[in-house]
C-alpha cells in the first residue's frame, strides 16, 4: 500500500510495541520503527559507527541505543549523543492513517527529515 509522496506502508500501529524497536525493509532501506512518548519514529536501522542494527538495541528518552559499543542517537534527529559513533545516522518522515491498532503507519525513506 503507497500513501503517496514517496510514502509505503511500514506496518500496522498495533504491531508496534511501545519502546520497542521494530526492524522493516522498505525499498531496499533496513528501517528501525520505534513507538515511543505517544509518537512513531522511523530512522535507519544501520549503526553510523559499528555498521551492526540498532533495533536491537534500547530505548530511552527519544533516544536508541546501539547493543554493541552504547552510542544513542536521537530518534526525531538522528544525531549521536555520545561517542564512540560522530555521525548521524538518517530519520525518515513518518505519517499515521486510519485509527486504533489497524492504522497504517506509513514512512517515506525517500526523503530524509
Amino acid at each position: 500500500m503507497s500513501g503517496g509522496e514517496g510514502f509505503v506502508r511500514a506496518a500496522a500501529l498495533g504491531e508496534l510495541e511501545a519502546d520497542t524497536p521494530k526492524r522493516v525493509e522498505l525499498e531496499g532501506v533496513p528501517v528501525a520503527l520505534v513507538r515511543t512518548e505517544g509518537e512513531v519514529f522511523a530512522i535507519n536501522d544501520i549503526c553510523s559507527h559499528a555498521n551492526v542494527s540498532l533495533s536491537e538495541g534500547e530505548v530511552d528518552d527519544c533516544q536508541i541505543e546501539c547493543w554493541l559499543h552504547g552510542s544513542s542517537f536521537d530518534l526525531r534527529t538522528g544525531k549521536p549523543s555520545g561517542l564512540p559513533a560522530t555521525r548521524p545516522v538518517p530519520v525518515y518522515p513518518v505519517r499515521i492513517e486510519g485509527d486504533g491498532p489497524d492504522a497504517a503507519v506509513l514512512v517515506s525513506v525517500t526523503q530524509e527529515s
